[in-house]
C-alpha cells in the first residue's frame, strides 16, 4: 500500500489536504489573515522581488545545511514557528510539532496560546523554545516567567506585536470565535468532518478533558468555551519596554523579541540585552498593510549590531529560506504549513514537511554553488525592479 504522504511534494500541498480534514471554522482560524489580507499577500510577493545569481563550476558535493542559532548547532536553518491552539487542529499538536522538530534537530517555538501545559511539552521535547504573551499585571508577569524557568525552558521568546486584538473578519465569517461558542453550525461541521471529530476533538475530551489555555499565566487559564478568554487576550495594551527590561533582569536564559519590523526597535532590543530578534508581522495576522519581514530584514540586521536576527512570515520554499539568509537572517521559522502537516498525519506529517523544505535548501545550495550557509551573501541576489519603479521610470522617460 502506497504512503499518501509521498504525494505531498512541497509545503503548499499540505494545506489542501488539511482543509479537507478540518471543520471550516478551525481551518479559517489557521489559514486566515486580517482584514483585506494585504500583509499576507505581501509576505509571499516579497520573495519574488529577489532573483538568484548562482556561481557555477563549484564543488558542492560536500555541502551542509547545518547552522548555529543563539550559540547552538542545528541541522538546518528552518524552525517551527509558534502557533496558537495547535492542539485543536491536530491531536496533541504542540507535542507533535516539538517532537518532530527535535527529531529533525531544528528549533521549535511553543506558543503561549497553547492548550497543553508547557511542562508536558518540555518533558516530551527538551530544548523547545517558549513564546510568552505577557499578562497585564507585573506580579503575574513575574510568576509566569518563574514558571517558564521552572519548566526547564532555556530560550524565552516575547511576542510584542499584539498590543490589541486584531480585526480577523475571516474568523467571524467562518463561524470561529474566541471563546468557541457551541452552535448547530459548529456541530454540523464536526459531524461532516469525522476524522477531526473523533481523531482530535473527542479524543482530546476523552483523554484530557475540556481544553484550557494553559500557559497565559502561571496558573491555568480559561477553558476554550469560557467568556474569560476574551479578558485573557485583551490586557496587553499598556505593556512597554520597561516590562521587557524587568523580565531581562529576572530571566537567566536566552531571550528573544518576536515581532520586530522597525530598525529602531532592534536597536532598543540590543540595548535591553536581548540575544536575538525575530523579524515578523505575525504571518499577516495582526496589522494589515505592515511591511513584509523580508523587506524589513536588511535594515533590522544592520541595526541589530551582531544579535542573531531571525525571520518568519511567508516562508514556503527552500529558496525563500536562502533568500532570507542572504539578506542576513540566521534562520527562519515556518508556521501554517507545519500546522497543516500535523493535521494530515501527526508527527509523521510534520517530519515529512520538514524533510521537504530542508531538502529544498540543500538542493538549491548546490544549484547556487554554495557549500556552507555562511556563503549565502547578498551578492548572490538580484533585486528586481518593482512595478512602481518601472512606472516611475516610464514617467521620467519623456522629453
Amino acid at each position: 500500500m502506497s504512503d499518501p504522504l509521498r504525494h505531498l511534494l512541497g509545503l503548499q500541498d499540505f494545506e489542501a489536504a488539511a482543509r479537507r480534514r478540518l471543520p471550516k471554522p478551525i481551518y479559517a482560524y489557521v489559514s486566515g489573515a486580517v482584514e483585506d489580507g494585504q500583509s499576507e499577500r505581501g509576505n509571499r510577493q516579497a520573495y519574488a522581488q529577489y532573483a538568484f545569481r548562482p556561481r557555477v563550476l563549484v564543488d558542492v558535493s560536500q555541502r551542509s545545511t547545518r547552522t548555529t542559532v543563539l550559540g547552538r548547532d542545528y541541522a538546518a536553518p528552518v524552525g517551527v514557528a509558534p502557533m496558537g491552539i495547535a492542539a485543536l487542529s491536530s491531536y496533541r499538536g504542540d507535542i507533535v510539532l516539538a517532537r518532530a522538530a527535535a527529531d529533525a534537530d531544528v528549533p521549535c517555538i511553543m506558543s503561549g496560546s497553547s492548550l497543553i501545559r508547557l511542562e508536558e511539552v518540555m518533558q516530551a521535547a527538551p530544548g523547545t523554545w517558549f513564546q510568552a504573551y505577557l499578562p497585564g499585571d507585573e506580579s503575574q508577569i513575574a510568576a509566569l516567567i518563574d514558571r517558564v524557568a521552572g519548566a526547564g525552558v532555556t530560550t524565552l521568546v516575547l511576542t510584542v506585536d499584539t498590543p490589541v486584538a486584531a480585526n480577523r473578519e475571516n474568523n467571524v465569517r467562518a463561524g470561529f470565535s474566541t471563546p468557541l461558542r457551541p452552535s448547530l453550525g459548529l456541530a454540523w461541521q464536526g459531524l461532516t468532518h469525522p476524522r477531526w471529530l473523533f481523531g482530535t476533538f473527542l479524543r482530546t475530551l476523552w483523554r484530557h478533558g475540556m481544553p484550557h489555555f494553559e500557559n497565559n499565566y502561571a496558573t491555568r487559564g480559561a477553558p476554550i468555551l469560557s467568556a474569560n478568554v476574551l479578558r485573557d487576550f485583551s490586557d496587553r495594551g499598556h505593556l512597554n519596554w520597561r516590562h521587557v527590561a524587568a523580565i531581562r533582569r529576572r530571566w537567566k536564559g536566552q531571550m528573544v523579541i518576536k515581532g520586530i519590523l522597525h530598525p529602531d526597535d532592534a536597536r532598543t532590543a540590543r540595548a535591553q540585552g536581548m540575544d536575538g530578534v525575530i523579524v515578523s508581522n505575525h504571518g499577516g495576522r495582526q496589522l494589515d498593510g505592515s511591511v513584509s519581514p523580508l523587506l524589513a530584514l536588511p535594515d533590522v540586521v544592520q541595526a541589530a549590531g551582531g544579535m542573531d536576527v531571525m525571520l518568519d512570515s511567508g516562508v514556503r520554499r527552500g529558496s525563500d529560506v536562502l533568500k532570507a539568509l542572504a539578506l542576513g537572517a540566521r534562520c527562519v521559522f515556518v508556521g501554517r504549513p507545519f500546522n497543516y502537516a500535523a493535521t494530515v498525519a501527526g508527527q509523521r506529517g510534520v517530519a515529512r514537511a520538514l524533510s521537504l523544505i530542508v531538502e529544498e535548501v540543500r538542493r538549491n545550495m548546490g544549484m547556487l554553488g554554495v557549500v556552507m550557509l555562511s556563503q549565502m551573501t547578498e551578492d548572490l541576489l538580484w533585486r528586481l525592479p518593482s512595478q512602481l519603479d518601472v512606472a516611475d521610470g516610464a514617467d521620467n522617460a519623456g522629453g
